[in-house]
């Protein structure tokens, strides 16, 4: 019975979500495949074709064909990894971004569809019934998992970004809601109004739920980044996710070509200025101040990076 009761869910549900035809559902070129490659290269800032594969199980040979078409079609670009030369590194180019958006942007308007027609009392339990799912059936590839996944932010993550930095803050250092109330404006500021190809927001997900968060966006000096809001849920922390978060921002503002980035932190955040120095980051100013109902000592701090071309 169990085998034949998920063998039956199989088919209900890829018929369901259009698996059979995806392109034809979604109102897109790609196939479900070519949908889930552009997904984890659009959430991945460095992603090597070794990674990508076993991350999908794709044959080795069935993937370098897709990229190879992906390439001729200027949505990815290959190269050396840095970190191994045997390896291929892949990054989608700014068509390549725009169509993984698309994607993002039609598979949200599938689901919104979807739960559109399940009464609002059911969607609890449909959510909780999914992620049990998911839980029991991904045990032992979530074992297998390295790290958290960094993607860019759904609806609710940038208010999440701010609610938990209010209540971090206010937890560890005993901040108060003026605090809260800069996070606020600072996320607003980028969801109105930023430059997608040179200003990101990367959360950072862990087994479905965000853990962590930062931004990189256009400082006042010319071809200067600035980081921001660096932050990792206390469970999370002790696995380089801070580290990670960090370096992607790094590699972001470098790859785009900045030429400069700073951040602006507060010397009692001693995890935070360990992450920074490790990435190569100098302090170059500090100033006391009283903020969010304490006293504390700003620091500013900068990278050089590689010599840029924004203006």
């Amino acid at each position: 019975m169990p085998i034949q009761e998920i063998r039956a869910f199989n088919r209900f549900y890829t018929n369901l979500i259009g698996a059979l035809d995806y392109s034809k559902h979604l109102y897109t070129p790609y196939t479900l495949t070519e949908s889930r490659v552009l997904y984890e290269l659009a959430h991945s800032p460095r992603t090597d074709a070794a990674d990508l594969r076993a991350e999908l199980s794709l044959d080795a040979g069935y993937l370098s064909r897709l990229l190879a078409k992906f390439e001729r079609d200027g949505l990815v670009g290959r190269a050396p990894s840095e970190v191994d030369s045997r390896r291929q590194r892949i990054t989608l180019t700014e068509r390549g971004r725009e169509a993984a958006a698309l994607l993002d942007e039609r598979s949200r308007e599938a689901v919104g569809a979807l739960l559109a027609n399940v009464p609002a009392d059911e969607r609890p339990r449909l959510v909780e019934a999914m992620r049990t799912v998911r839980e029991i059936l991904g045990r032992e590839r979530a074992a297998h998992r390295e790290g958290p996944v960094l993607r860019e932010p759904g609806p609710g993550d940038l208010g999440w970004v701010v609610q938990r930095h209010g209540a971090l803050y206010a937890a560890e250092y005993g901040w108060n809601a003026d605090f809260e109330g800069l996070v606020a404006r600072i996320v607003a500021d980028f969801a109105q109004d930023h430059d997608p190809h040179l200003e990101r927001v990367w959360i950072a997900e862990l087994d479905g739920r965000p853990v962590g968060s930062v931004m990189c966006v256009r400082d006042d000096a010319p071809a200067t980044a600035r980081l921001r809001l660096l932050l990792v849920e206390p469970d999370a922390r002790g696995h380089g996710l801070g580290d990670l978060l960090v370096r992607t921002v790094v590699d972001f503002a470098r790859d785009v070509g900045y030429r400069d980035l700073v951040l602006w932190t507060n010397d009692v955040l001693a995890g935070a200025r360990r992450i920074y120095q490790r990435a190569g980051f100098t302090l170059v100013a500090e100033k006391p101040h009283r903020s969010y109902g304490a006293d504390l000592v700003g620091q500013d701090w900068r990278l050089p990076l590689l010599e840029g071309t924004i203006t």
